[in-house]
Parts: structure tokens; sequence; C-alpha cells
């Protein structure tokens, strides 16, 4: 019965011992560490199947147990003792086997992780080095100053502290490494590898060490240079100051203490030069160091505190010879002064006694008394005359004492005061004999004849300029065109005040003589613009030259603040003005700024030769273009708007003065009849009050008119000129009724039979055979409003003629253009005769312009009106779809139009079309800082020397453990 556990215990026993014996030869055959990766990693793969084993080791071992149990059960105590024994030596082999397999697994797989972990880092120290090779490969880069050097020098230090802390860790790679060659033998851990990576490590630290020496020299070489040249700089401040203080102390010090102290000024001025070219010696090293911004910079510095220098020496010497010759000439300067001062206080008294003389008498107040004004200033001027030679020797006096050093500046301001008060009395008695006339006669003239000399020399200029190529010369002739073409303005300018004064050129030069003279001056305006033109056209030529190779941005930009500026001055100039000097003065400035928006137009056509293939700027165009013609329109309603305030000023100041001028002349000859006796011409004087009386209707008629002329210029000027012609205008009332009150006494004076009736609008003279019918007398304000009303009614009904006319127009172009929108071209002959048709509606809208822009002038005295804006509104969103439509011609042709309507937008698709070309600018901005946000993290991952030292973070388990291998 005990047979069968027997066998049975045996068999389990043979097949544990013969499968941990097969398990033990495997693992004696994998126990090993040496030979590659590959084989250590096989080995591994090994140990791990041994180790899968394991628990079929444990069950033979259970059923080993299991069987001896049973076999105790059934035997004698004797056997027992066998059976123990042998299941002793075999639970021993077990553990034998069971330790055997986990220290021979765990040992290959903690030498596979050391290496692991190695490799990895290795691999991390390579990448550095590369990365440093990378930052150090690239020669060093010129700064442009000693800024820029000492951060240079900052960024190189960062970098060889980095390389210096590498060099702990990578001795704790080189132990691991030498840890790893012991234990598995591979060339690849071997003491030349270990070499080759620390001779790396040196090269790479041999270079920065190199580049922080390097720079450190130049740092500091341009550190001493910059010190010696602000102490030059300051000791040149110093000096001269010094000068500066000599010079403003000459005029209360004696001259010898200035003399010696410039004299010491030069003997320092000597020394500086020696220490000038000691820095010029320095900055060769230091520019050879710095990049050639930079040395250029240095170079004008130097350049600078030579001529500084130089100036220093050079006015030092100037004040130094000034002194020699302050000494020399100082009695002989102070006996001519004495004499030249007693000769000007003799001759300004002659002056000032024939000056009162001339003042004495009355303004003239009639033809007689200028005759016999004008006879006494000839007697003033040939006493002036004899005069004349002590003047020349005044003069020659002074130029002697110019030979002298001293302060001539006192004598000087006598001398010129006394020849300038001579001048003017002279010119004064000059002007009272000659007259007005003559005085505006030659001034009016003169635009004429400066223009004729100017003419050949701008047309020589043309003419020279005709085949130009040479750059050198282009710059030269621009210069000297915008010289003549600032000529041409001011010959313009002078033009047209001429034109605006028609009447006053009439009531001094006469009928016949000024038609003449205003044909002069056509023909002289329409030479100066075919010249101005000329000289434009030549001027872009030039500057095309100049500027070919320039690009959109730089000459768009000044252009449009060009613009921005322009429209500034536009809008100042529309506050009005108080007086006539004040709107020429507008006048004038506004034709300036025309002449400046002729030049831009010349600019912007140059501009649009870059902007052809470029849809962007082709926007910005037209839409500068289109602010441009805006501009244009405005400034010349204003313009307009301004010369007819000008011509209404004119007129009301010419009719103020003719009115004045003859009640002041009636008042006189009325004064002398009160003052004349009584018997003589006493018929004369009746007919004289009688025709007076008979004028005086008329007159009282030419008063309201020139009240509706000053209601004009009270409307266009500002509350301070409007209260000056309400003022003027009172006046002359009230002297006209004075004078009408006094003619009516005086006649009943000297006729007391004779009774004038006056009813405020008939003047009856009862007795005698004058009786006037006219009316007399009516009311201002009645005439005003009675005039104004009709003037209202004439312009509401061109008004609305001309809305009328204007809704028409735009209707039939609206049909055209909507007709075009329904074509669907199928070829391209149909899409260029859309083309063609699109052209021929953009050559009509100058028109419409034009008809909208007389529409809104009138629209703008007349007040707002919704019917126009509503016009304002169709004729903005007309001249948008002929754009759109001009634009994107392709795609048009294959859409549908939009209707016409009369309130909204003609459809959102060429409003979304121009937003977005608008905004694509941005949107490439906006993706570049993206894509810039996104790199920055890996730049600083790559480069950032906080992050280069972490590649030993995997050694944090095996670089810390110092016990035996795991179990």
């Amino acid at each position: 019965m005990t047979q069968q556990p027997q066998d049975e215990f045996d068999t389990s026993v043979e097949n544990a011992e013969a499968w941990m014996k097969a398990i033990q030869e495997r693992l004696r055959i994998n126990d090993n560490t040496k030979g590659p990766r590959s084989a250590l990693e096989a080995r591994l793969r090994e140990t791990e199947k041994i180790c899968a084993l394991e628990p079929e080791g444990r069950l033979k071992m259970d059923l080993v147990l299991m069987k001896a149990d049973a076999l105790l059960r059934c035997i004698s105590e004797e056997e027992k003792h066998e059976i123990l024994s042998k299941l002793k030596d075999i639970k021993a082999m077990w553990e034998e086997t069971a330790i055997y397999i986990t220290h021979c697994h765990s040992r290959i797989e903690w030498v596979w992780l050391h290496w692991s972990e190695y490799l990895k880092a290795q691999d991390e120290f390579y990448a550095w080095i590369h990365n440093m090779k990378v930052t150090l490969e690239p020669d060093i880069e010129l700064q442009l100053g000693l800024k820029e050097k000492q951060w240079q020098l900052s960024h190189s230090q960062v970098l060889l502290n980095d390389v210096l802390n590498q060099s702990v860790l990578l001795e704790r790679l080189l132990e691991e490494a030498a840890s790893l060659f012991n234990r598995i033998g591979d060339p690849s851990v071997d003491e030349d590898v270990q070499k080759k990576m620390k001779v790396e490590y040196e090269e790479i630290k041999a270079e920065a060490q190199c580049r922080v020496k390097l720079l450190e020299k130049i740092t500091k070489e341009h550190e001493q240079y910059k010190t010696n040249v602000d102490q030059f700089q300051s000791w040149l401040n110093g000096v001269t100051e010094r000068l500066n203080c000599c010079i403003g102390e000459t005029t209360k010090s004696p001259a010898d203490n200035g003399l010696k102290t410039l004299q010491n000024i030069a003997k320092d001025v000597k020394r500086g030069e020696k220490k000038l070219k000691c820095l010029e010696v320095q900055s060769t090293g230091v520019i050879q160091n710095t990049s050639p911004l930079g040395a250029g910079k240095m170079k004008d510095e130097l350049e600078e505190l030579r001529k500084a220098l130089e100036k220093l020496k050079l006015i030092s010497g100037e004040e130094e010879e000034r002194m020699h010759k302050i000494l020399k000439s100082e009695s002989a300067y102070q006996s001519q002064a004495r004499q030249l001062e007693a000769e000007i206080q003799e001759f300004r008294k002659m002056l000032q006694r024939l000056e009162d003389d001339l003042e004495s008498g009355e303004k003239p107040k009639s033809e007689e008394d200028l005759v016999a004004l004008w006879r006494k200033y000839i007697a003033t001027r040939a006493a002036l005359a004899v005069e004349e030679s002590k003047v020349e020797r005044l003069k020659a006096q002074l130029k002697e004492l110019f030979r002298f050093s001293q302060n001539v500046q006192p004598l000087s301001d006598d001398v010129i005061t006394a020849v300038q008060e001579y001048q003017r009395v002279k010119g004064k008695t000059f002007k009272m004999s000659t007259g007005t006339e003559t005085e505006l006669r030659q001034s009016f003239q003169n635009p004429l004849r400066e223009f004729q000399l100017w003419k050949p020399s701008a047309q020589r200029l043309l003419d020279s300029t005709a085949n130009v190529a040479e750059p050198s010369l282009t710059h030269a002739f621009l210069l000297q065109i915008e010289a003549c073409l600032a000529q041409s303005s001011q010959f313009k300018e002078q033009l047209m005040m001429l034109q605006l004064k028609k009447d006053l050129l009439s009531s001094i030069f006469g009928e016949e003589r000024v038609k003449s003279l205003l044909v002069e001056v056509t023909d002289t305006t329409k030479e100066r613009e075919f010249l101005h033109k000329s000289l434009l056209q030549r001027r872009s030529r030039l500057q095309s030259l100049v500027t070919q190779h320039k690009d959109f941005d730089a000459g768009f930009v000044p252009l449009q603040k060009k613009l921005s500026a322009i429209r500034a001055k536009v809008d100042v100039e529309n506050e009005p003005q108080p007086d006539l000097l004040g709107k020429e003065t507008r006048l004038q400035r506004l034709q300036m700024i025309q002449e400046e928006l002729a030049e831009f137009i010349v600019q912007m056509e140059e501009l649009e030769n870059l902007v052809q293939s470029n849809p962007a700027h082709r926007h910005k165009m037209n839409q500068l273009s289109s602010d441009y013609q805006t501009l244009k329109r405005s400034l010349e309603i204003i313009l307009a708007r301004t010369a007819k305030h000008v011509r209404e000023h004119w007129a009301f100041n010419n009719k103020l003065s003719d009115l004045q001028r003859w009640i002041t002349m009636t008042e006189r000859k009325l004064e002398s009849y009160q003052d004349a006796s009584a018997e003589r011409n006493m018929e004369s004087r009746v007919a004289d009050l009688e025709g007076l009386l008979a004028e005086l209707p008329g007159k009282e008629i030419q008063l309201h008119l020139v009240g509706a002329h000053g209601q004009l210029v009270i409307e266009s000027s500002s509350p301070e000129g409007a209260a000056h012609v309400h003022t003027a205008m009172n006046q002359l009332t009230e002297s006209l009724r004075s004078l009408k009150k006094m003619t009516i006494s005086l006649l009943s004076s000297i006729q007391p039979n004779t009774t004038v009736v006056d009813t405020g609008k008939n003047i009856t003279v009862v007795g005698n055979t004058l009786m006037t019918g006219l009316a007399f007398g009516s009311s201002e304000v009645t005439l005003k409003h009675s005039q104004a009303n009709v003037s209202k009614e004439e312009e509401n009904s061109h008004l609305l003629k001309l809305m009328k006319d204007f809704e028409e127009w735009l209707h039939v172009e609206n049909d055209k253009l909507s007709n075009i929108f329904v074509m669907k071209p199928s070829s391209f002959e149909d899409v260029k005769a859309i083309h063609s048709k699109l052209k021929e509606l953009q050559s009509r809208v100058p028109e419409g312009q034009r008809l909208f822009e007389d529409l809104r002038s009138l629209q703008t005295v007349n007040g707002t009106s919704e019917d126009v804006e509503d016009l304002r509104y169709q004729w903005m969103l007309y001249k948008s779809k002929l754009k759109d439509s001009s634009s994107s011609l392709t795609l048009r042709s294959l859409e549908e139009p939009d209707g016409f309507r009369k309130r909204r937008p003609g459809g959102m698709c060429p409003l979304l079309h121009r937003v977005c070309w608008a905004a694509l600018p941005l949107q490439i901005l906006l993706l570049f800082l993206l894509l810039l946000a996104f790199l920055l993290p890996l730049v600083e991952e790559t480069h950032s020397c906080k992050l280069a030292n972490n590649f030993a973070r995997s050694f944090n388990l095996m670089l810390r453990y110092k016990g035996p291998p795991p179990t």
C-alpha cells in the first residue's frame, strides 16, 4: 500500500529537481552583464521569461509537498526521517533557485535601467553641446555703441556661467559611464568615449572663455574711450564758456584784461589739439570693434569735436586780433565820435523844424487846397535837397568810424535814425507832392514789370532742365524750380488783387487805361499759368528721378499728412473777417492753399504709378483721391465766396467814400455861403441851393444803395466788422440828414419869402421854380426787406429747378447702370463692352458732381433741406455702386445686380469685400503675433540657462542610489 505514494513522491521530486536544474542552467547561461546592449536586452527578455516560469516551479513544489504529506501518513518513523531529509533538500534547492531567478533578473534589469538612464543623460548632454556650439559658432557681431557692447558681454558671461555649471553634471556623467563600463564592458562607454565627452566640453568651455575675454577687452576699450571723450567734451565746454564770458565782458572790462584772458585760452586750445589727436588714435582701435553705423557715429562725434575746437580756435584768434585793434583805435575813435554826435544833433533839430512846418497845415479838403499844399511841399523838397550834402557827410564820417574796433552801434543807430528821419521827411514830402495817384499807379504796374523780368529766367530754367539726367544736378535744379514756383505764386496773388480792384483802378487810371491794363493783366495771368504748369511738370519729372526707388508708404504717408494739413488750413478759413484787409488776407491765404493743392495733385499722380498692381494701395489712393476732390470743391466754394465778399466790400467802400466825399465838399460849400456877405452873388447862391435840394433825393437813393451794399458786407463780416459798418452807415445817414437841414435852413434865411416844405417823401420850394416830385426818405428797413424777399423767392425757385434737373439726370444714369448689372457676359467681347459702358458712366461723374455742388452751394445759402440730403445720399450710393462695379467686373457678370434703392446701400457684398480688404493687413499681423506666441516657449526651452542644466533629471533615482542592486 505504501509503494504507490512512494513512487508518486519520488516522481514528483525527480520532476522538481529536473525542472530546477534546467532553470538554473538557463540562469547560468544568462547571468552575465557584459557585452553590447542588444545582448543585454536579449538576456533581460530571457530572465523575464524565466521569472514567468516561477509559478510553474511553485506548483511542482506544492505537488512534492502534497505527495510527501500523503507518504508521511503511511510510513514508519524511520522512513519518515529519510523522506523529511529529501524534502529539506528539495526545499533548499527551491529556495536557492527562486532567489537565483530574482537576483539574476534584478541584476540584469538594474544594469539595463542604469544604461538607459545614462543614454538619456548623454543625449541631453550632447544636445546641450550642439546648442552651445550653434550659439558660440558665429563670429562676434559688431555692436552699435557701448551700451550694446555691455549687453553683449553680459550675455556671453551668462553663457560662460552656464558652461561652468555643466562641469559638475559632466563629472557625474563620467562616473556613471565608468561604473557602467565596469559592469558591461561595452565600447560605447569606454574611456575613449569619456575622454571625447570631456574634450568636447573643454572646447566649448575654452570658446566661451575666449569670447568673454575678447568682449571684456572690447568693452573696456570702449569705456575708456567714452570716458576720454566725455572728459574732452567737458573741457571743451569749459573753455568755450570762458571764451563766451571773455567776449561778453570785453565791453565792460578793460581791453588789457580781455587780451590776457584770450592768450591763456589760446594756450589751452593748443593743448586741446593734442588731446584730440590722442582721442583719434584711440578711436581707431575702438572703431575696428564697432558696427559700421556705430563707427560712423563715432567719426561724426570726433568730427564735431574737431569742428568745435577749430571754431573755438578761430573765434579766439579773431577776438585776440580784435583786442589789439581796439587798443590802437580807442583814442582816434573818441574824438571823431564826439564830432559826429554834435553834427547829428544839429541835423536832427533842423529836420524837426522842417517836419513841424510840414505838418502845420490842415488836411486838404479840395483840389485848390491840394495844389497850394503841393507848392509848399515843393519848397520843402528844395530845402531838403540842400541838406543832401550834409547827409552824405554824416555817412562818410560814420564810415570812417567803422574802421575802428570799438562798438559803433550807438553812433550808427543815431546816424541811421537821422538818415531815416531825413528820408522819412523827404519821402513824406515827396509822397505829398507827387500825390497818392502816382504812387498807386506805380504800385499797380510793378507786378507786371517784375513778371516781365522774371519770365526770361523761368524760361531759361525750363530750357536748362529739359534734358537733365545727372542725379548730382537734379537737387540743385529742384531748389531753383521751387524758388520759381514760390515767385509764381506771389505773382498770382498780385495779379488776382489787380483784377479784384477794377473800380479803384478806374478811378485812378481812367476807363481806357484800365481796359488796356486789365487786358495786359489777363495776358500776364495766362503766361504765368502756362509757366507755372510747366514748372510743376518739370519739378514732378525731376522729383520722379530722385524718388523713383521709394516705396508706396514712404510717399503715401506724407501725402496723407499734407492733405490733412491743407484740410485743417481750409477749416480755419471759415471764420468771418472784420474788415477788408482781413478778407483780402484770407483770399491770399486761400490762393496759397489752392497752390498747395495743385502741387498735391501732381504728387498724387506721381504716386499712382506705384499702385497699379496692389489692390490695397489702390484702395488707399482712391480714398485719398476722393478726399482730395471733396477738399478741392470745398476750397473752390470758399475761394469764390471770399472773392465775392472782397468785391462786395470794395464796392461798399468805394460807394461809401464817394458819398462821404460829396457830403464833405457840400458841407464846406454851405459853410462858405454862411461866412460870405449876403449881397454878393445872391442869385448864384440861391440857384446852387435849389440845385442841391434837387440833388438830395438822388443822394438819398444812393444812401439806400450804400446801405444795401453794407448789408451784404455785414452778412460776410464778423460781429466787430458788422458793428463798424453799422456805425459808418449811421454816421453817413446822420451827415446827410444834417446836410439837408442845413440846406433848407440856409435857403430860408437867404430868401425869407420862400417856403421849403419837406414831407419826408418830397421836397417842395414854394415861391420859386423848384418842384421836386421824386420819392425821398424811404425806409431803409422796408427797402432791405423787399429786396431780400424778392431775392429769396428767386433763389428758392432756382433751387427747386436745380433739384429737379439733378434728380432727372441721376435717374437716367442709374437706369443705365442697372441695365449694365442685368447683363450676363458670356465672352470676352461682352466683358469689354460692359467695361466701355462703365467707363462712359465714370466719365460723366464730374458733370454730376458739378451739378450737385451747384445745388449744395445754393442750398447752403437758403438753409438745409431734407430733399437735398436725400439727393446727396442717392448720389453717394450711385458713385459707390459705379466704383464697385468697375473694380469687380468679372464677379458681377455672374451675379444678379441689386436694385437702386433710395434710402439703403445697394447690397452688402461690395461693402464686405472692401472691409475684408481693409482688415487684411491687421489679420496678417495678428496671425504673425499668434505664431510668435507659440514659438516663444520653444525658444525659451532651447536657449534658457535655467532649463539647460536639467538634462540630469532622469538620474533622480539612479544617481542618488548608494545601496546594492534591488532584489
